[in-house]
């Protein structure tokens, strides 16, 4: 049974219908990343699956369970079952890096203070800031303020985590420390979306690539049959485009 299932799902930001007719499946452990043009939907996709965009028809399950995204049970449910991680870092800055991974678990799911702080000291030195727990934000890079706001999702436990552009506001110099760390969560079986523009970690990471295109699925495939011979034509001029700027 896939974890996540989206059938037919179609959305509109007011009159811009952004997701037409979305059918995909995701399994367990999979890492699926989604790719394409501006606007093409990649990250309303993402936003729809936590609820910050309400599909107007389709259907969505979470593990076998179908969602009713007006209901405020099923949100809450999703919202603790799927974190999501935005290219802005949205960090407190009123608080040192270990308060800003510990209090949504304490605050949010009412979870035992002293368990969420020894996570955190975990999840944090795997993302390499376990020097770092008492600075404040503006005291660190974007790179590294990125890492907390990955270890903040983590420290939820949830069973997904969606990655929306995480990399494209940092200097070139500080994506591969972002990277790794999406690598070792990889290597533990981490079900992730990934909507990303580093083609190259793309083709590395992913167990399947989804290309999208004016608010529609237009291929899915592996990494490899993506960007060596896609299908549709669409997706070969836009990978063709993409790794020519490379």
């Amino acid at each position: 049974m896939p974890q996540i299932e989206i059938k037919s799902i179609n959305a509109f930001y007011d009159k811009l219908h952004v997701l037409k007719n979305i059918e995909l499946n995701v399994s367990k452990g999979e890492i699926v990343s989604l790719i394409g043009p501006s606007g093409s939907g990649k990250s309303s996709l993402l936003k729809m699956l936590v609820g910050l965009l309400i599909p107007k028809s389709g259907k969505i399950y979470l593990n076998g369970n179908q969602v009713n995204f007006k209901n405020q049970s099923d949100l809450r449910t999703i919202r603790e079952q799927i974190a999501i991680v935005f290219q802005q870092y949205n960090l407190f800055q009123n608080m040192n890096v270990l308060k800003n991974v510990c209090i949504a678990p304490t605050k949010i799911q009412k979870r035992n203070p002293k368990e969420v702080n020894e996570q955190a000291l975990t999840l944090l030195e795997k993302v390499g800031l376990k020097d770092k727990l008492n600075s404040y934000p503006d005291e660190l890079s974007g790179g590294q303020q990125q890492r907390v706001a990955i270890a903040r999702a983590l420290c939820l436990n949830p069973q997904i985590l969606l990655l929306d552009e995480i990399t494209s506001a940092l200097d070139p110099e500080l994506v591969k420390e972002v990277l790794d760390s999406i690598r070792l969560l990889a290597s533990e079986g981490m079900t992730m979306l990934i909507v990303s523009h580093e083609m190259n970690f793309v083709k590395e990471v992913s167990s399947r690539v989804v290309f999208m295109d004016e608010g529609s699925i237009i291929e899915i495939n592996n990494p490899k049959n993506i960007f060596e011979k896609p299908k549709e034509k669409r997706t070969l001029d836009f990978v063709s485009k993409i790794l020519k700027e490379k």
